[in-house]
Order: C-alpha cells, then structure tokens, then sequence
C-alpha cells in the first residue's frame, strides 16, 4: 500500500500539492487546536453548555447556507481566488473569537456570534471550492488517492493541533502563574492558530489552476453533445445522506470536549490527547479507503462505514467513563474517515 502511494504522490501535481499544504495549516488550526479549546473557552466565559450548542448550530446553519454562493462565486470567479478568500475569512473570524473576553459582559454571547458567521463563510469558502480543484487538478485515475491523501492530512496534522491545543493551557498555567479557569490560557492558543492559516493564502497564490473546476466523464447511454436533464433525484438523495451523516457526528464533535469537561472533570491535556488519538487512528483509516472501494465498491464502503461509525458511538452514549468515551469518540472517527474520500468522490 506504501509503495503504491509514494509512486501515486510523484504524480501529483504542483497545485495539488499547494492545496495539501493548506489542509494542513486547516488541519491542526481548526481541527485541531480549536476542536479542542473553543468550546472548553466558552465554558471559562461562564457560558453553558446551551449557549455551547447554540453558537455550533449557528456555525453548520451559517455553513450550511453560505455554502451556495460559494459554489456559485467558484464558478464565476475561480475556485482557487475563493480558496485565497477563504482562508483569509477563516484567519479573521478565527481571530476575533477569543476577543470575546475584552467584551462587556452583555456583549460578550454577541461578539461570539457575530465573528462565528466570518468564520463559517471562510470555511464554507474552501471546503467547498477545494473539492472541485482538486477535481481540475487530478486525473481520473489518481482521484481516490489524491482524496485518500488530503483527508489523512488534516487528521494528522489535527493530531498535532490537538496535542498542542491540550497541552498549551496548562504550560501558560505555570508560567503565568493564573488558574486553569483563566480563558486568556484558551485564547492564546487559538490566535496562534489563526495566525498560521495566512501562509495557506500566499502558498495558493502559485496555483496554477484557477478555475479548477473539470467536466465529468458521460455517463454510459447519456446522449453525445449534450448534458441531459440533471439528477435530481439522486442529487437529493446525496443531500439527505450527507445531512444526516454529518449532523450525528457534529453532535458528537461538539459535545465531546464539553462531556469530558464538565461531566467527567477530564484534564485539557488528556481531552487534547484524546481528540489526537481520534484523529491519528482516521489517517490509517482514509487512506486505506480506496482498497475497501476496490473490495466494497463506493456505495457498499460508504453504507458499511456508517454503520460502523453508529455501532462505535455505543460506548460513548452508554459508559459514563472517560476510557469509553474516547473508545467511541476514536473508533466511530475512523469508520467515518474510510467513508469521507468515496463520498466525495461519489458526490463530484
């Protein structure tokens, strides 16, 4: 399997792999670091596990909806201006979150609000833009490899955003000499991160693709020289799978921190090492994803690995007990990262 991927990365292109070094930075800032403390911050503000729940759906609802115009401006204006964009938009609402605490008091639930909607247009931005460039920058035949790679490196470098996100708190603990309820010892490292997803925009100004957008093969039987009446069946049918795949898991996501946290009274540092545990198991699990397609097929991989993923968040659910918690949070990961690269794969 190595030897097939070192001889598959040779061929990547030179765009390709611009846009992998931006996963990265994506990867252990947002994934990583923040994933991590964001939510652990909000509970130092004094806000509760409501409010916790309350700024993450606004986030997806505002992802959710920005996600149309930025399909739209992709096509338009180029999927790799909207990757640049993006990011810039992703670096500016990441950064003015921990302002929060320099709010007054009453302000304060806004201020986290209003910078989440920068935050979420920025990420809605190059997810998905970053798709169809990869699909302009790619051949066919390298595809599944090509996605297999990016989704194992933002885990990986989550990996590490999540152990420096952990362990961050409680080292400025000691040299600041300040309570681990402190939120500054949150915040710092979020603007740290922010601050790394601002090389992603001048590394994606040598792309050479600026559209990034390719035409897909015919279907077999699809009349020649035209496209014929679009899917919209199936279109609906990915739309309703994909919604539903990723609102169980946001729930799970969202809520693990605070459940660690608050209900279990688990350390940052063991949340960080938990969190980057989940992400390092998902790199070994994307990228032996096109073997299982190769076995299972795209749709076969996608159904069996989300019922994996279903069957894993048992222990999570009904173990009060931080080992089983991160058995289920780390296992139900790695079947929903064998299933990540053949969905989009599938979708586009």
């Amino acid at each position: 399997m190595l030897t097939t991927y070192a001889q598959k990365l040779r061929l990547f292109s030179r765009d390709v792999r611009l846009f992998l070094v931006t996963a990265v930075l994506v990867g252990f800032a947002w994934d990583g670091v923040r994933t991590v403390l964001f939510n652990l911050y909000l509970l130092r503000l004094d806000f509760g596990p409501e409010f916790v729940g309350l700024v993450n759906a606004v986030g997806a609802l505002a992802f959710s909806l920005f996600c149309f115009p930025a399909g739209m401006l992709g096509t338009r204006l180029g999927s790799r201006n909207m990757l640049i964009t993006g990011l810039g938009l992703l670096a500016l609402g990441y950064g003015l979150l921990p302002l929060s605490e320099f709010m007054p008091e009453g302000w304060r639930a806004y201020w986290v609000l209003g910078a989440t909607l920068p935050a979420y247009l920025g990420l809605a931005f190059y997810l998905v833009n970053g798709l169809p460039f990869m699909m302009g920058s790619t051949e066919p035949s390298e595809r599944n490899y090509v996605f297999s790679v990016h989704i194992a490196l933002a885990p990986l470098a989550g990996f590490v955003g999540s152990l420096v996100g952990g362990l961050l708190p409680e080292v400025l603990s000691r040299l600041l000499g300040v309570s681990m309820e402190d939120p500054t010892l949150y915040a710092y490292p979020m603007w740290l991160a922010a601050v790394l997803l601002v090389p992603g925009m001048v590394v994606l100004l040598g792309a050479r693709t600026a559209g990034g957008r390719s035409e897909p093969a015919p279907a077999a039987g699809a009349p020649a020289g035209g496209r014929g009446m679009a899917p919209y069946g199936l279109l609906i049918a990915v739309a309703l799978v994909t919604a539903l795949r990723f609102g169980g898991r946001a729930t799970t996501t969202t809520f693990f921190n605070v459940y660690l946290d608050e209900g279990l009274g688990v350390s940052t540092a063991l949340i960080g090492a938990l969190v980057a545990s989940g992400q390092l198991l998902a790199i070994p699990a994307a990228l032996v994803a096109p073997w299982v397609v190769a076995r299972r097929g795209t749709v076969g991989t996608i159904v069996w690995g989300s019922l994996g993923v279903v069957l894993c968040t048992l222990p999570l659910a009904l173990v009060p007990h931080w080992a089983a918690a991160g058995f289920g949070f780390n296992s139900s990961w790695a079947h929903f990262s064998v299933t990540i690269g053949p969905m989009r794969v599938f979708a586009q």
